[in-house]
């Protein structure tokens, strides 16, 4: 009878220590989601206190900390969490992020292979391993990466965002221009890209259309910081044109 008691209680306090843990993380999750990250990153780690073999409690504190601006920290539980459970989206998805903010893009790079492998058609993961790229100055292979999230997951705006950014800076106004436009056609109320597609206009000297855009821009994004390039744009623009000769009609 003696030795049965002893066992129940052997075998309650793992148990009860079990409990106890489950109970800090789901706290710590619940503080996370509702932004409260400094207290959830203290629940967490008492959680851990109580169990140091819990992927999704260093998950979840590596993502604390790099809301609260600790990227290195947040570096070193996620790696931790990978090594725990290396099936996992989430957590390489979160390490490429955060390699990527401490400008360590080949990291980068290979943490959201590695999460595409896991989910293959995810879209954030796959937008986020371009601008890995962009980061290395691999422009081409962005652009292919965006190009192909583009065909798969037609109504995903950043990509042609990102794809004609590079257009531009290619000097490529025109394809810069047509996706532009794709992104009105799949949002006509995404008038941010209105600038954008008055700069493309402007590039071509389409100078009528460019200063429609830039007025259109202007009406809807007053406080952008851009709305001081499109008013200059438009000023100079008017008076270029004033200033032009008049052809002679023979």
């Amino acid at each position: 009878m003696s030795n049965n008691n002893s066992k129940s209680k052997y075998m309650s306090a793992p148990t009860a220590r079990k409990e106890q843990q489950k109970a800090l993380q789901n706290k710590a999750d619940l503080l996370r989601a509702q932004d409260s990250f400094k207290e959830a990153a203290g629940t967490y780690l008492n959680s851990i206190l109580l169990d140091r073999n819990n992927a999704d409690t260093y998950l979840g504190l590596g993502i604390c900390y790099k809301n609260l601006g600790k990227t290195k920290k947040a570096i070193e539980y996620l790696e931790k969490a990978a090594l725990l459970n290396p099936n996992k989206f989430e957590t390489f998805y979160e390490l490429g992020i955060c390699n990527l903010k401490e400008g360590a893009a080949c990291c980068a790079i290979k943490c959201f292979i590695q999460a595409i492998q896991i989910e293959p058609e995810n879209p954030d993961a796959i937008y986020q391993l371009g601008l890995a790229h962009e980061q290395c100055d691999e422009a081409d292979m962005a652009l292919m990466i965006y190009q192909k999230l583009i065909e798969n997951s037609p109504s995903y705006i950043n990509a042609y965002i990102r794809k004609s950014s590079l257009l531009m800076k290619m000097e490529l106004y025109k394809q810069a221009l047509k996706l532009y436009l794709n992104v009105l056609k799949i949002n006509n109320n995404y008038t941010k890209v209105y600038f954008d597609i008055g700069l493309c206009l402007d590039k071509l000297g389409k100078q009528t259309d460019a200063k429609r855009y830039y007025r259109k821009f202007l009406s809807f994004q007053p406080e952008s910081e851009n709305a001081n390039i499109a008013l200059k744009r438009i000023e100079k623009l008017r008076k270029t044109k004033k200033t032009q000769p008049k052809l002679s009609v023979v």
